[in-house]
């Protein structure tokens, strides 16, 4: 394949799959229903340490 063809199908197709990538990144951390996993989460540096 030349560079032009790679280059032209990441300028389009590429950033396409990105964005939606990052839409779907931003919906599943503004999901209903996830502000308790992240409660928890935030949570943990805060937590004593527990011997095992």
């Amino acid at each position: 394949m030349e560079y032009q063809t790679l280059r032209t199908f990441a300028d389009s197709w590429g950033l396409l799959a990105l964005f939606l990538f990052f839409l779907g990144v931003v919906f599943w951390v503004f999901r209903p229903g996830s502000r308790k996993s992240h409660d928890e989460a935030a949570r943990i540096p805060l937590d004593d340490d527990k011997e095992l």
